[in-house]
């Protein structure tokens, strides 16, 4: 009977001289593609530590060493699959085109990805910041630790590691506190009406002066922003000298500034 035929080419499928006999055909090929993925891996880890090793004797960019980092791990990859599947006797180019027909329907899909990875491609290129950079995005504040493709890797000041899209940094205006050398400090205080604002700029001057830490030059001012009916508004401004410290700098001003008010 027909269910009789089925089982017997069933048995015959799985008879134990024919699965040694695929298995020894197999074998060789599967082998041969493990060992090809092994020498790509050796070769990434070598290269890997080639470009750190040129990173810390030379003055690499480290965003450029992210960047080559990045691109030769995936050229690796893609070429260590493509000659393994080869090994195994997988007709790869016949499998490239139908993943590129395919590409197109998984393009769609995953457009928000492939957006980002572009977007990390035009951040590399165009540069508006560099690792271990100070900025903020989208709201978000803090130091760039690492720029993959398909999104930044950002530390907040207290501790937490921000992945933010490629593409909302792309299509955001991207604020960086170190891009350019030195950062004014602002600082709003308010005063009575009855105080004497020579006498309040004198003070803020002196403490501006006695902090090497800023700079003569542009020189620290004093502006009044709002005269109300019981006090008067102020704005202190002053740069500093390195623009890293601008967080902490604001924090301690700002008090050096209330306790030389009340002293």
């Amino acid at each position: 009977s027909g269910m009789e035929q089925i089982f017997d080419r069933v048995v015959t499928r799985f008879s134990p001289t024919d699965i040694a006999g695929w298995i020894a055909q197999v074998l060789p090929n599967l082998i041969t593609s493990v060992l090809v993925m092994l020498v790509f891996l050796v070769m990434w880890k070598i290269i890997a530590r080639g470009l750190k090793l040129a990173r810390n004797r030379t003055s690499l960019d480290p965003t450029v060493a992210s960047f080559l980092n990045t691109a030769i791990k995936y050229v690796l990859f893609i070429l260590a699959t493509v000659m393994a599947l080869g090994e195994l006797g997988i007709n790869t180019g016949s499998l490239l085109a139908s993943l590129g027909i395919a590409g197109l329907t998984i393009g769609f899909a995953a457009k928000d990805t492939l957006s980002n990875v572009i977007s990390g491609l035009f951040i590399f290129w165009d540069r508006p910041f560099v690792i271990d950079d100070l900025i903020e995005v989208d709201g978000k504040y803090g130091r760039v630790a690492e720029i993959t493709l398909r999104s930044t890797r950002v530390v907040t000041p207290d501790g937490k590691m921000l992945a933010i899209p490629n593409s909302i940094i792309v299509n955001s205006s991207v604020a960086s506190y170190t891009n350019f050398p030195h950062l004014r400090l602002e600082i709003d205080l308010t005063v009575g009406v009855e105080q004497d604002l020579n006498r309040v700029r004198e003070v803020f001057l002196e403490v501006v002066a006695g902090d090497g830490r800023y700079m003569p030059e542009p020189a620290p001012d004093m502006v009044v922003t709002a005269i109300n009916d019981y006090n008067v508004a102020l704005h202190l401004r002053a740069w500093l000298e390195n623009e890293k410290e601008h967080l902490y700098a604001r924090f301690e001003l700002r008090e050096k500034v209330y306790e030389a008010m009340r002293a």
